[in-house]
């Protein structure tokens, strides 16, 4: 009898799980599962996105991306945007942690919630701030001063404008890092430091040592967001280039929509999408399979 109580008990309560996780499931399959699918399925099409009617090309899109320069090149800069971008937000998020986290530092609280307030921002406006910052007060700043380099507007200049953009996308994407590593540093045990101290070791080297391998978990973390925002990065490029100058600053996000939207190239459109889809989840994957092996152990 006890045995058969047991087995009605774990019955309900995995008949209660399901219930309570059924909502989250087809709310994840409306809006992602079913719409990743019927987006898999539009890449084998050439559906303009208005008419009813298309014929299914099988992979003549992914052919065409092969010997597609416009999309080779979009790529390359969306890559060494990412790139930049990940390697930019780490530094100054764990460089800016170190700094609040720091014994001599008062009014903690204060600063962190200066540094947190760039990522409240709505996206548009932080780019339509620095595009006019770059139009306007970098170059009469430039001027005044005597300095060439900002005296003329760099979004105009196909080698700077990319830069002009990352900069404004790391000012706001650091803000949650920084937290995030701050909340890591204050899990390194002190008796590690002391130990180190004690051994004579030097500030970088107690850095590279200790610390830096308590914060390999969030780095990991860090670099997997920071990715997808890169690969993605689609608000920044809208609100202060566009795209130019002459497509300099094409990222794949704009890319997509210009497809999508203008060219009404919806079925191609989406084969970049899904192709992004499948560098990203790789990428990640190796990214997480690399760190794990370095993670300090929870013991």
């Amino acid at each position: 009898m006890a045995f058969n109580g047991k087995n009605r008990e774990k019955g309900s309560k995995r008949l209660t799980d399901f219930f309570i996780t059924l909502p989250g499931l087809i709310i994840y399959s409306v809006f992602f599962v079913i719409p990743l699918l019927m987006g898999l399925f539009y890449s084998f099409t050439d559906w303009n996105g208005i008419s009813q009617q298309f014929n299914v090309i099988g992979f003549e899109n992914y052919q065409r991306l092969i010997d597609d320069e416009r999309f080779i090149e979009t790529l390359g800069f969306t890559f060494k945007y990412s790139f930049f971008l990940i390697v930019g937000v780490i530094f100054f998020a764990i460089t800016i942690a170190l700094i609040l986290e720091s014994k001599n530092l008062k009014g903690f609280s204060f600063f962190t919630t200066v540094f947190f307030v760039p990522a409240v921002m709505s996206l548009v406006t932080v780019g339509m701030i620095f595009k006019e910052m770059y139009y306007r007060a970098l170059p009469a700043l430039g001027q005044n001063l005597g300095i060439e380099a900002l005296s003329t507007n760099i979004l105009s200049n196909p080698d700077m404008a990319g830069f002009g953009i990352l900069f404004a996308n790391i000012w706001t994407a650091t803000a949650i890092p920084m937290v995030l590593f701050a909340a890591a540093l204050q899990n390194v045990p002190g008796e590690l430091y002391e130990a180190a101290e004690m051994d004579g070791a030097s500030y970088s080297q107690k850095f590279k040592h200790v610390t830096f391998a308590y914060l390999i978990p969030t780095i990991s973390i860090v670099f997997i967001l920071q990715l997808k925002a890169g690969l993605g990065v689609f608000d920044y490029v809208m609100a202060i280039t566009g795209g130019g100058p002459a497509g300099a600053t094409e990222s794949i996000g704009t890319l997509i929509y210009k497809l999508a939207f203008e060219e009404r190239r919806f079925g191609y459109s989406v084969t970049v999408g899904v192709i992004v889809f499948l560098l990203i989840a790789a990428i990640s994957l190796i990214q997480v399979k690399l760190t794990q092996k370095k993670e300090v152990s929870a013991e």
